[in-house]
């Protein structure tokens, strides 16, 4: 069934955003930027292609350590000890001391604002024994997760031929990582970490600059280049994105501080239904209701180019009636939302509230409905 909401932008709130060019140029090898709730493409250049994600490769050595504590393998005040090899790691360092135990939490710091290294064989060593087994089953995860472009061959991104992630692979595990793992995202916009005695700042250079950005991981190897995998949030609306092969950190830090700016000023944030809002109501088949309201579970927006926003349609689609009982929280359908010259879009609607399954005079009324119908349409000349 399909429900077409002729009015539905009549009251939708657009927030205005600056002018900005249509067209976004960049010196990066490789660049993307999604909005976060949809994945709709914003900007893209060279996102397939595997290539060398330095640092940024990080990111799945978290995602690994993160499951592992959300299925209770290990908790944050599990201690893995430092072993020679995770001290003897170059670059970018935690300053762990062999032989020394330290907190899961402490390493999730570590890994995520100092970047360190030796905290990432530490991670690849306490949950699979060897870094060597840790980055088979990075990549076998990764392919679960449907990263197809990603192949890892060590923990912390340190260059190894046949280490590659696209940059859709790297912004889609942004994702991910945003929307499961809420309570470890906050980490990634903490500008600072001390340990043993030695404070390091974050190196995402978008952090203090005011354009709403909360995360994730820079990224560096001769061969790589400068990178970044981030995150940004104004007026609610959330985008990630990932630039990489620059030249220099300030270039970096300018071209993506750019991009974000571009992204915001070249698309309104269109606001379609609150959390919890009735969007439509669905009609019920033997249920104690008629209808069960069809809600928002989150708000329902996204971006829109700002000379497509007036052409939007959406629609609401659901199999229907539903058969009760209906769960509240159940999914019935979808807000589907068309873009002119872009792509549709579509949000789950689902159910506001129980309704449980009608008793005995419930299915008599349904069947002495069914009946009547039929006699109606054997009616010779009934134009139903």
């Amino acid at each position: 069934m399909s429900v077409r909401l002729t009015a539905l932008f009549c009251g939708a709130l657009i927030v205005a955003m600056p002018s900005a060019s249509s067209a976004f140029e960049t010196e990066a090898t490789s660049a993307l930027v999604v909005d976060h709730g949809t994945g709709m493409v914003l900007f893209a250049k060279n996102a397939k292609e595997p290539l060398p994600p330095a640092s940024m490769s990080k990111l799945m050595t978290l995602y690994m350590l993160f499951e592992a504590i959300r299925e209770g393998r290990v908790t944050k005040e599990t201690e893995f000890d430092v072993s020679a090899r995770a001290n003897a790691m170059g670059g970018s360092r935690m300053f762990l001391e062999v032989g020394t135990s330290v907190p899961v939490d402490a390493l999730i710091h570590g890994i995520i604002v100092q970047s360190g290294n030796d905290a990432c064989v530490v991670v690849a060593e306490g949950l699979a024994g060897t870094e060597e087994a840790f980055s088979e089953q990075m990549t076998r995860r990764a392919r679960e997760l449907g990263l197809n472009g990603t192949t890892l061959l060590n923990a912390s991104g340190w260059p190894e031929q046949g280490h590659v992630m696209s940059a859709e692979d790297l912004v889609e595990l942004s994702r991910l990582i945003i929307d499961e793992f809420p309570e470890f995202y906050g980490y990634f916009a903490e500008t600072e970490f001390t340990w043993n005695d030695i404070t390091q700042s974050n190196r995402n250079p978008l952090l203090t600059v005011g354009i709403g950005a909360d995360g994730l991981k820079t990224g560096h190897t001769e061969e790589a280049g400068y990178g970044l995998v981030g995150s940004a949030v104004q007026d609610g609306q959330r985008i990630v994105f990932k630039v990489s092969g620059l030249d220099s950190s300030a270039e970096r830090a300018a071209e993506t501080k750019a991009l974000v700016k571009w992204a915001f000023g070249s698309f309104d944030t269109v606001k379609f239904f609150a959390e919890g809002e009735t969007v439509a109501e669905a009609e019920v088949w033997l249920g104690e209701a008629e209808t069960v309201p069809m809600v928002a579970p989150v708000p329902l927006q996204m971006l829109v180019p700002r000379e497509a926003r007036d052409g939007v349609s959406a629609s609401i689609r659901y199999e229907g009636p539903i058969e009760a009982p209906v769960t509240e929280g159940q999914r019935l359908g979808a807000l589907v939302v068309d873009v002119p010259d872009g792509e549709t879009v579509e949000f789950d609607l689902v159910a506001g509230a129980d309704v449980a399954r009608g008793g005995l005079m419930t299915r008599i009324d349904a069947a002495a409905r069914i009946a009547r119908d039929r006699a109606m349409d054997a009616l010779p000349g009934q134009d139903r």
